[in-house]
């Protein structure tokens, strides 16, 4: 069965960014790359009359962009090109994704996000709701990365609570396809008044997370590389921070306990991790599609 990455582009640095890490991921779990550009729907306001003559030029244009777009990605890469039109940029990614029962759907960040940091605009937001599949996260400037960095590790967020079955089975799928190795991640924040115990506090808390990242690391394929560490710190932005990242390496969160089935929710936790990472980010959905997608 054929995998499928779509990735949302726009004529923008992020856009290229987005493209490029997608790009990268395809070769690395020999994907096909759907690479999609939404235009808004033809149906307006009665204020604003229909253009048939504009709406032909917006088409046009999307077409020259996203075949410059498709011109960038390397030659190993099977890449198709899908212009629609769709209320929403986050609604059209997720009806092609739908449509083609794709593993990923990539984005690139918002306007404004400073080099090697995320930042969620509308359309991730509306994304992180409505989506179905993971939601992969671009941050800007990944399109310096080089092509042939491809993908070097998974890293994986284990919380301290029952729950992550869809984000294992996620986190074995892409580590298996991409043959590359897994580091189960678990956060110590210590986030108290001054008066508290902290070391002891420290100390219960690593126990649980050991045991935690034990069990995880149990769910995953035998023969699968598979490293944990309990990071440590005075919040959850200070912890994530003094942790390394590859230049090939993607992340993987899990969905709030707020997310609805097959639905995508970014909790505090992972939005607060987001702001200190500086690689690509996936948000996988609490359960997975019952014919594939999430895989």
């Amino acid at each position: 069965m054929t995998t499928h990455i779509v990735v949302g582009y726009t004529a923008t640095k992020t856009g290229r960014d987005a493209v490029a890490f997608a790009a990268r991921l395809a070769a690395a779990i020999d994907a096909v790359l759907d690479v999609a550009i939404i235009l808004p729907s033809p149906e307006r306001s009665v204020i604003t009359p229909p253009d048939a003559g504009y709406d032909r030029y917006l088409r046009d244009q999307a077409q020259r962009w996203i075949a410059a777009a498709i011109d960038r990605i390397p030659a190993d890469v099977i890449a198709h090109a899908h212009v629609r039109t769709a209320e929403s940029f986050a609604e059209g990614l997720v009806e092609i994704a739908d449509g083609l029962d794709a593993s990923y759907i990539v984005v690139g960040a918002a306007d404004g996000a400073s080099r090697g940091r995320h930042r969620l605009g509308t359309t991730t937001s509306e994304l992180l709701h409505t989506s179905d599949v993971p939601v992969v996260l671009v941050p800007r400037g990944a399109r310096k990365v080089a092509p042939e960095t491809g993908i070097t590790r998974v890293t994986v967020a284990i919380g301290t609570r029952p729950g992550a079955d869809a984000l294992i089975e996620a986190t074995s799928a892409l580590a298996e396809a991409a043959g590359v190795p897994v580091r189960l991640l678990s956060l110590l924040p210590v986030d108290l008044p001054p008066t508290a115990d902290t070391a002891a506090i420290r100390l219960a808390g690593s126990t649980e997370a050991e045991q935690v990242l034990a069990a995880a690391k149990a769910e995953l394929p035998a023969g699968l590389d598979a490293d944990v560490i309990v990071a440590a710190g005075d919040s959850i932005e200070d912890a994530v921070a003094h942790l390394d990242w590859q230049g090939g390496e993607i992340v993987l969160v899990g969905s709030s306990r707020l997310a609805q089935p097959r639905r995508l929710f970014l909790g505090s936790t992972a939005a607060k991790m987001l702001r200190e990472i500086t690689v690509p980010v996936a948000v996988v959905p609490r359960t997975i599609r019952p014919e594939g997608g999430a895989r």
